[in-house]
């Protein structure tokens, strides 16, 4: 047995406070990054400045490819604190502190405060956590609501819970459900369905089914999430074949949406963004493979290892994926890895610590090879600012895992892991506020400084062949979708309107008086300078040209009508 103690209530709430504090500090730090953080920032701005809550839009087109919890959240963010990019970003970071809590909680009450407070350290300092939470996407809000849809089922059928803690906790799981649909879409009801239908079977514990107040917490999952479906669905009547059939089915069966990845994709980014605890997490998901409990006996540990197992097993074999897809399984790893430690002693951890500076060292050594990505589109200069940061990343990581080695080795093993998750939070917070030394390429932020002397508001602004999913957001309305589409496509055959089919719409609009914007890949301003197309360039950078047409720019002396001779 482990001799480790459990730190005061008042050492844990100072603890508390400190992770928040490095936790929130720097979210208003960073640019917006292309795609997700504009479009994830957008959508919210237009619903707050129409009033229209019910159909969400972004670049002024119906978008119905997730659902709007965190559009909800973000919005009324910015009608509570004005539209910065800490508002853009809170509701991932507060989800994803939230799920350290939560963590800290089931592990508490499943396996003990010790195995609790592990499962919270680690979960608040895996790479994979930490970036995912502080980005503006979907991801984060859909994994703490599948993780109160798993404590909630954790805690709900335990051993020892009593009737109305199975009442309370399983309405929990219900609602849990009904805010991760509410969040991503059918994917936060089919997961955790699957989860709990492969437990009862492997268990042969049918009498399960009677302990998930199925009525009652039916009734609850649609009071949650049917109204905004059944509403959305009335006003728009092409929403229920485009949202469960297009971006659910056709998205998890084909590649069309262009992101294919082979059946081991997830697991490198797995080891990757779980450090710096993937040698624990090998003995951890090695030992609750074998553990064994009571046949008669509900066993969290085989339940959480189906989680993960299945989760992860269902976005391998998607003809879609991206790395952030299985952050749901997070959680579950943190409270195996969390049982794990809080049976182990300070002796057995030293090597799995012996590594990590290493891994600080190499970190330092890489960093000036950073330059080598450079490319046309993120020149070396952005990437040598980089430098700096990726080498006090590797520094901070370095001493903080130095120095949990050192207290482990004197048998201080609570501290130890204090130290590392702290150390490892923080450097992961300075790479990421690094990266905004590549926002000129990755953000519109400083194209939309250069262009604001040249707006007016009531002058189109055309984004031909493109979209930079930033810039609206940053200048403060749509603009219009020449010869483009992609994920605007169902919007845009709504409203076709709203955006310009074809070069030959776009070019007799461009060529009236009427004083027009429009921005283009240098690719299409050459294209279109060869055709004698009237453009002034007045911004561009390594992605992008904005130019204005001959009418009067407002940046510009206005010139005064020439006087009629006698």
């Amino acid at each position: 047995m482990t001799t480790a103690t459990l730190p005061k209530r008042g050492t844990l709430l100072l603890l508390l406070a400190a992770l928040a504090i490095l936790w929130f500090g720097n979210l208003d730090y960073r640019k917006l990054v292309r795609p997700d953080e504009g479009r994830y920032a957008e959508i919210p701005r237009e619903m707050a400045v129409s009033g229209d809550w019910l159909t969400p839009r972004l670049n002024g087109v119906k978008y119905f490819e997730k659902p709007p919890l965190q559009y909800w959240a973000t919005a009324a963010a910015y009608e509570m604190f004005g539209q910065h990019h800490w508002t853009v970003r809170i509701w991932p970071a507060a989800t994803g502190f939230a799920g350290i809590v939560l963590a800290y909680v089931i592990g508490s009450m499943l396996f003990g405060a010790l195995a609790g407070l592990y499962a919270a350290l680690i979960l608040a300092s895996s790479l994979g956590y930490v970036l995912v939470a502080h980005v503006a996407t979907l991801d984060m809000g859909l994994t703490f609501f599948m993780t109160l849809t798993l404590g909630g089922l954790l805690l709900g059928l335990r051993q020892q819970a009593t009737a109305a803690e199975n009442r309370l906790w399983m309405h929990v799981a219900w609602a849990g459900m009904a805010l991760a649909a509410l969040s991503k879409g059918l994917i936060g009801v089919v997961l955790p369905v699957m989860v709990l239908a492969a437990y009862i079977v492997v268990q042969r514990d049918f009498g399960l089914l009677r302990r998930l107040r199925l009525w009652t917490g039916g009734l609850l999952f649609l009071a949650i999430a049917a109204p905004w479906f059944v509403a959305v669905s009335i006003a728009n009547p092409g929403f229920f074949d485009f949202f469960f059939i297009h971006e659910h089915f056709q998205r998890f069966l084909t590649k069309g949406h262009r992101r294919p990845g082979p059946w081991w994709y997830f697991f490198p980014i797995l080891a990757l963004t779980i450090l710096p605890w993937l040698s624990i997490l090998c003995d951890a998901l090695a030992r609750s493979w074998k553990a064994r409990g009571a046949a008669a006996e509900f066993q969290p540990q085989r339940f959480l290892m189906l989680w993960i197992v299945l989760i992860f097993a269902f976005f391998s074999v998607s003809g879609s994926k991206l790395p952030s897809y299985i952050m749901p399984i997070y959680p579950a790893l943190a409270l195996l890895m969390g049982l794990y430690l809080s049976e182990r002693q300070a002796n057995s951890l030293r090597w799995h610590l012996a590594p990590l500076p290493v891994l600080g060292v190499v970190v330092m050594a890489l960093a000036p090879q950073a330059v080598r990505f450079a490319s046309d589109e993120v020149p070396v200069a952005l990437y040598e600012a980089y430098i700096p940061w990726l080498l006090a990343t590797g520094g901070v990581f370095l001493c903080g895992a130095g120095y949990a080695l050192y207290r482990c080795w004197r048998g201080g093993m609570v501290p130890a892991l204090i130290v590392l998750s702290f150390s490892s939070l923080a450097a992961g917070q300075l790479a990421m506020m690094g990266h905004d030394s590549l926002a000129r390429s990755s953000s519109a932020y400083y194209l939309a400084q250069e262009i604001a002397p040249h707006m007016k508001p009531d002058a189109p602004f055309y984004s031909v062949g493109t979209y930079e999913q930033t810039l609206p957001y940053y200048i403060k309305r749509p603009v219009t979708l020449v010869a483009f589409a992609d994920e605007m496509a169902y919007g845009l055959a709504q409203e076709p309107h709203l955006g310009l089919r074809d070069m030959a719409e776009f070019e007799r609009a461009w060529r009236t008086p009427r004083y027009a914007l429009a921005m283009m890949t240098p690719d299409k301003y050459a294209e279109l300078v060869k055709t004698g197309l009237p453009m002034q360039v007045i911004a561009r950078d390594t992605r992008r040209v904005v130019v204005t047409n001959t009418a009067q720019d407002p940046a510009l002396p206005v010139r005064p009508t020439p006087e009629a001779k006698p």
